[in-house]
């Protein structure tokens, strides 16, 4: 019994879990120690389990604080809808398209009158003006005017309630302006007092024209010789079959349906570059059935492929008058 006890009892591995060289290898050689082996090492890989779920949590928490706070302060920030319309200003409410729209449909009205249909004018006016207001509001019943054209010029707003709204119009073939009061709440609209008759807009006077740059006159002379005189006909008439051999893969050009026909080139400007060219041309048309001509100019776009151009685009031109 003491032997047995004794070799169970052999050399003990030291306190790191190695071998003794008794229970070394066959050839007598001590044993490599456990610690590369198993034992230490696994403890040390808990280790580093717990130390990366510590880590992850540590992540996990932060990323957490920084999406509670983040909701925190948008919702401490955000200002209410009546903080934002108070920043904005009461005239933000102005409802300003029922507005125009109100002021348009009343300057039908009361730019037209004739003593024969004053009555017809009055009736028409009661939807529009205040209760008392007066029956042709400010016209003395004799007369007339007659409305031609009328297009909102713009709007100042006074208030959440008060607005100006200028229409520009032409009556007995003058040019005007016409400022019309305009209240609203509650989703109503009335005009609340008589609009004033206001010169137009004057005439602005552009900077002088810049000299153009120099053309190509090589490629000028192919599209005033060649080109434009068999494309323009085929635009003018919105001739396809025609248009197809000029018009760019993948655009489409529809032309003028026949309103106008071809007459003449009255100028072209083919700048210098390279095989995508935008030229400028004024063409000379003539109505169809009429001996009027009328000189339109154009902006057009043509991209030189296999030899030969093909029109992309074709706009109007802001070009100023009188400009080469």
């Amino acid at each position: 019994m003491a032997r047995r006890s004794t070799v169970e009892r052999g050399p003990q591995p030291d306190v790191h879990g190695g071998r003794s060289t008794a229970a070394g290898a066959p050839d007598g050689t001590a044993a490599a120690p456990r610690s590369s082996m198993g034992g230490w090492r696994g403890a040390g890989g808990r280790w580093g389990v717990w130390f990366g779920r510590a880590i992850l949590w540590a992540v996990l928490i932060v990323v957490a604080f920084n999406g509670v706070r983040a909701i925190f302060l948008r919702t401490t920030q955000t200002p209410s809808p009546a903080a934002t319309a108070q920043q904005r200003g009461p005239a933000s409410s102005f409802p300003v398209s029922l507005a125009e729209a109100f002021a348009l449909q009343f300057g039908q009205i009361y730019l037209n009158f004739d003593p024969a249909h004053a009555d017809q004018r009055a009736r028409q006016l009661a939807a529009f003006i205040p209760p008392g207001a007066g029956q042709q509001f400010g016209w003395n019943g004799a007369g007339h005017m007659q409305l031609q054209s009328e297009e909102v010029a713009g709007i100042t707003v006074q208030s959440e309630h008060k607005a100006l709204v200028s229409l520009l119009v032409r009556v007995n073939d003058q040019l005007m302006d016409l400022s019309v009061p305009v209240y609203a709440a509650s989703g109503g609209v009335v005009v609340t007092a008589e609009p004033a008759l206001l010169p137009p807009p004057p005439a602005a006077s552009p900077p002088a024209a810049q000299p153009a740059g120099s053309s190509d006159l090589a490629t000028q002379n192919e599209f005033s010789g060649t080109i434009l005189p068999s494309f323009l006909p085929a635009y003018a008439a919105s001739d396809t079959a025609t248009l197809s051999r000029y018009v760019a893969k993948g655009f489409s050009i529809t032309g003028l349906s026949g309103v106008v026909s071809y007459d003449s080139i009255q100028s072209l400007t083919v700048p210098q570059g390279g095989s995508k060219r935008d030229i400028t041309v004024t063409v000379r048309w003539k109505l169809q059935n009429q001996p009027a001509t009328l000189d339109v100019t154009y902006e057009m776009t043509w991209i030189y492929q296999s030899g030969t151009w093909s029109v992309e685009t074709i706009t109007g031109s802001a070009q100023q008058a009188g400009q080469p």
